[in-house]
């Protein structure tokens, strides 16, 4: 059987409930998953599974390759403040007309601004620079700062949808630990309100990183787990059993992961600058892995492609 975090399938739409489901056959979740497939957020609002990254994209080149993208059918932007690239990846988001209300773009506050007042400043720089009359969702882009500061940067965010500036928002990069002190704190908070609502969590996932930790904890609460890096920056793709799953699936070693991202139920957010492989990158909705493929890729590896702040402790 094939775990899809914590969810059922309802037509092409996940709903996040309270215990992990198991499907008892994989053929079920692949006649439902495609292109338009989203999970709804504790917030109540939908995340399309299917997302474009842009991390180190140049700012003179995001528009023109992020109108590729939502042409050919994506709907999720993911951008950063740290990235500096916010409203070129905007616009292309905009460029080629599809209505807003079918769009979805996300921003981060970086690292360094993990704290009240800059957190507060982050958001409003973000509808300025992108024109947007609200953001999507917005994350605290690492677990840092501080406790003060983290905790003082996520107040922030609350604020921010409670003034309509942002929609839903969460974290990125953390860890257990640093999850449980967010929630201890909401639960000090008078009111839910005051504590706001953890759609997020997003991080560093694929079968050379599948988190089992910070996964469990996330589905206990039904807090969404986007995967960035989902090709481990294609490390891995001269994988044995990468390349045993694409000449199986006639399917290249990028489409074998992402499948198995979708499939563990993850929001996606390949990046690339090549059209080519844009396109390649969202053509993962017409196979499916089984039970076996799935269980040769629990590598039980624990290696990341890129920085790892999940682990900082959390004087950081």
């Amino acid at each position: 059987m094939v775990l899809v975090s914590r969810a059922h399938l309802i037509g092409n739409h996940l709903t996040p409930k309270a215990a992990t489901r198991a499907f008892a056959s994989t053929s079920k979740m692949a006649n439902k998953l495609d292109i338009n497939s989203t999970v709804t957020m504790k917030s109540g609002y939908k995340i399309p599974m299917l997302g474009y990254g842009v991390y180190q994209t140049p700012a003179a080149d995001a528009e023109e390759v992020t109108a590729h993208a939502i042409t050919v059918g994506y709907r999720h932007v993911d951008s950063a403040t740290a990235y500096r690239n916010e409203q070129p990846s905007c616009a292309g988001m905009l460029k080629p007309g599809i209505p807003r209300d079918q769009l979805f773009f996300t921003s981060k506050v970086p690292p360094k601004c993990i704290n009240y007042k800059d957190a507060k400043a982050c958001v409003d720089e973000s509808l300025n620079k992108t024109g947007l009359s609200y953001i999507d969702l917005y994350l605290l882009h690492a677990p840092y700062g501080g406790k003060e500061g983290r905790l003082g940067a996520w107040q922030a965010l609350v604020e921010s949808v409670d003034e309509g500036k942002v929609r839903s928002i969460g974290v990125s990069n953390y860890g257990v630990h640093h999850l449980q002190e967010l929630e201890d704190w909401q639960k000090e908070q008078a009111s839910p309100e005051k504590a706001g609502i953890v759609s997020v969590n997003q991080v560093e996932l694929h079968p050379f990183l599948a988190r089992p930790d910070i996964v469990s904890w996330c589905r206990q609460r039904d807090i969404v787990l986007e995967a960035y890096s989902p090709l481990s920056r294609g490390t891995r793709f001269g994988d044995p059993r990468i390349q045993s799953l694409a000449k199986k699936h006639s399917k290249t070693p990028a489409q074998i992961l992402l499948r198995w991202n979708l499939q563990m139920g993850f929001v996606i957010l390949p990046k690339s600058v090549t059209e080519s492989r844009i396109e390649e990158n969202k053509d993962v909705y017409d196979f499916e892995l089984d039970a076996d493929d799935m269980k040769l890729l629990e590598t039980g590896e624990y290696t990341p492609s890129t920085w790892d702040p999940t682990v900082a402790p959390l004087s950081s």
